[in-house]
């Protein structure tokens, strides 16, 4: 292995934590994206297809911040993942698996045979680990027209996962691409697995229909019956609700939808005890409230794996360095004591050698002790307020792939999506935190200054 020695030693860290008889673990990845078109030994100016024809001079072993992931990238995740945390408790795949490329170089058996190829190099690297994976808007074909019935797609796909499945999982599966089941069949855990590109505005098969494949008065019966039988629930899935915090105003649910979610959370807080999701490709979260204004739940919005630039109008320079997340959580309560974020510098590992590494552990870096919603609302008002944790969380979001300064108008973006999930919400947020298209040359160059003399240690 060409990972350093540091990435041992780390793991033996987390491991030794494990004599603790309350503490677990488990691995949530996201958004592979793998291109097998890459080709690092090509002579075309691209050398990929997910690039849409932009150059790619630095691509290197490991990838290129314009292209999706080699293959090269996701054997290397594999592998840091088997050496950071051989024996976790579970995994969760939050989906988006084929590279972005238009639908005419796709088809579905290229789908199916890229969910394929890494379903069996996940199940090779971790054979005997039960994985709870959900499926992404790029996990079909055409992309992101998600049928809210029966498909060939989801019959396949269960397939696949027949491993991973159970009988009841897969018959739910198979018309709508969600299902729920016992966390690793213990009595009181319960993990909900949504198929939530059923919302997403860019689904025309989804648009007139009030309730696409009966999920979520599905889901609202299996919240209702979790709190009857006293079960902890995981939600997991690949589209969030909410706003992009790289492009204002940019939501991925339609409107009545967004707020159907948000209901199914306000109502069924008491039993939920994470929310797990991808699609964005950045780290962030999103938080919950009552009625009241307490924060009921968090939603974590885990990297991706797969470097690419969006090339979704509006975001600047949206790339990120491949990342990777280890939640560790309360064994009799589900509750998530903390979040272990690894990841490669792809420029690092393309001109010297491969090196996974700790980003940062959420409790050491937030000053919080654990993350439980109140404690992610602690840390929403820490970024919220606090130029230095604004800048530290901004440089989290893209996995230290964009060090620059965290303007005004960027602030406004990140805090208003993280804190309000909710249309009309996230808009009065704007308005009230002072949003504006562009700010003041002279005091963005001021506040640079002053945000590198305070944060300096």
């Amino acid at each position: 292995m060409a990972c350093v020695w540091k990435i041992i030693l780390l793991s033996i860290f987390i491991v030794s934590g494990r004599s603790n008889v309350l503490k677990g673990y488990f691995w949530h990845i996201s958004d592979l994206h793998w291109d097998p078109s890459y080709d690092i030994g090509s002579n075309l100016a691209s050398k990929c297809a997910s690039s849409g024809g932009r150059p790619t001079p630095n691509a290197g072993r490991f990838g290129d911040y314009s292209c999706d992931s080699p293959w090269t990238l996701i054997n290397s995740t594999m592998s840091a993942m088997r050496e950071i945390l051989p024996d976790p408790d579970f995994i969760i795949w939050t989906g988006d698996d084929t590279p972005h490329v238009p639908d005419e170089q796709l088809g579905v058996e290229p789908v199916l045979r890229i969910i394929s190829n890494l379903t069996h190099i996940i199940k090779s690297t971790f054979p005997n680990t039960k994985v709870y994976s959900a499926m992404g808007n790029h996990d079909y074909h055409p992309k992101n027209q998600m049928p809210p019935e029966k498909s060939n797609i989801y019959e396949q796909t269960a397939n696949l996962w027949h491993d991973w499945l159970h009988a009841a999982s897969k018959e739910t599966f198979k018309i709508g691409g969600y299902y729920t089941e016992k966390l690793l069949n213990q009595t009181g855990f319960r993990v909900v697995v949504l198929n939530t590109n059923l919302y997403y505005d860019q689904n025309k098969l989804t648009e007139k229909i009030k309730d696409p494949a009966d999920q979520l008065s599905w889901a609202d019966k299996v919240l209702q019956d979790a709190a009857k039988n006293n079960e902890k629930v995981y939600i997991i899935g690949h589209v969030p609700p909410g706003f992009f915090e790289k492009k204002r105003d940019k939501a991925w649910f339609r409107k009545e939808f967004n707020k159907r979610y948000i209901d199914l959370i306000q109502k069924h807080s008491a039993v939920i005890q994470g929310q797990f999701f991808g699609h964005h490709h950045t780290d962030s979260f999103r938080m919950f409230y009552s009625s009241k204004g307490s924060p009921i739940s968090a939603m974590f919005l885990t990297p991706g794996v797969t470097p690419w630039i969006t090339t979704l109008p509006g975001v600047i320079d949206g790339g990120n360095n491949p990342g990777i997340r280890i939640f560790e959580y309360d064994t009799k309560t589900l509750l998530i004591k903390d979040i272990l974020t690894y990841y490669l510098n792809l420029t690092y590992a393309n001109k010297v050698h491969e090196r996974w590494e700790k980003e940062y552990r959420l409790t050491e870096a937030f000053r919080v002790p654990d993350a439980s919603p109140a404690s992610m609302h602690r840390v929403m008002e820490r970024i919220t307020s606090d130029k230095c944790y604004l800048q530290k969380y901004f440089e989290f979001n893209s996995v230290n792939y964009d060090l620059t300064e965290c303007h005004a108008d960027c602030r406004v973006d990140h805090v208003c999506a993280m804190r309000e999930v909710d249309f009309e919400a996230y808009e009065k947020c704007v308005v009230k935190e002072g949003g504006s298209s562009t700010a003041p040359v002279l005091f963005t160059l001021l506040l640079s200054l002053m945000l590198s003399l305070l944060c300096l240690s």
